[in-house]
């Protein structure tokens, strides 16, 4: 089971131990920043990974600033041997994995008879391709060791196809098809697996800077905050085996539902 932020593992070679990781897929400047926080000040080594290695730098440089440990790990989440490359460098050179978080995802909006079929492609690839990929190869470290957490971040198309968005409701469709299978696999191997669905407006500089009108429209707290999803987040990880959460939904109190 997930031990909480302040354990340490020993590691498989040597006698000197390490802090273990958690690895943050998708890490940009809003959720998957947060989340890169949150684990760090939980304890853990973050490896924030996504395809900008400058971006991730400055985002771990933010973290490190505040005291706590976190480093770049650039990767294209939709090509499997860098996915393989990605968790292998993680438990050789930093850490045992022991929370896995894939945040990564690429939304699309037009009418089904405007959707190119390349571009329906790359949106389940990045959405739900490259999930699969990053919850195989969490899951290949953490169950000989019999433990560690791996969570999706879903969204309202998840659980419901909106009008315009055939492409999105296909990746996050399957990624929680993925993320349903892992669990029920995976969960008497001491692996806890998670999927969150985010039903609402992520509050966010690009979410401010694209839609100001509608911002301004919904008013204070109409908006998921970041380090309030990541709060979630931390403590689905730290739950007792006991009594695991496999999903959960978060939206502002005044969304519909």
């Amino acid at each position: 089971m997930p031990t909480g932020g302040h354990c340490r593992i020993a590691a498989k070679m040597g006698a000197m131990e390490k802090t273990p990781v958690a690895v943050i897929a998708g890490a940009g400047e809003g959720l998957g920043f947060a989340l890169g926080k949150r684990f760090a000040q939980a304890g853990y080594n973050v490896a924030l990974a996504a395809r900008s290695a400058e971006r991730l730098a400055r985002l771990a440089g933010e973290i490190a600033k505040a005291g706590h440990k976190a480093f770049a790990a650039p990767t294209d989440l939709r090509e499997e041997q860098e996915v393989i490359a990605l968790f292998d460098a993680l438990e050789s050179e930093h850490g045992p994995v022991e929370v896995a978080v894939f945040n990564a995802g690429a939304n699309f909006r037009a009418p089904i008879q405007d959707t190119p079929a390349d571009m329906f492609e790359k949106v389940w690839r990045l959405g739900c391709y490259a999930g699969f990929l990053f919850g195989r190869e969490a899951a290949r470290r953490m169950a000989p060791r019999g433990r560690g957490t791996i969570l999706f971040t879903g969204a309202t198309a998840s659980v419901r196809g909106g009008s315009h968005f055939a492409a999105f409701a296909a990746a996050k469709n399957g990624l929680r098809a993925v993320a349903q299978s892992m669990a029920r696999e995976l969960g008497s191997r001491g692996i806890h697996v998670a999927h969150v669905v985010i039903d609402g407006m992520i509050d966010s500089a690009a979410t401010r800077a694209r839609f100001p009108e509608r911002v301004k429209d919904l008013g204070p707290d109409a908006m998921l905050d970041t380090g309030a999803i990541a709060e979630l987040y931390y403590q689905v990880h730290a739950q007792p085996r006991s009594a695991w959460t496999f999903e959960a939904d978060l939206r502002p109190f005044g969304e519909k539902f």
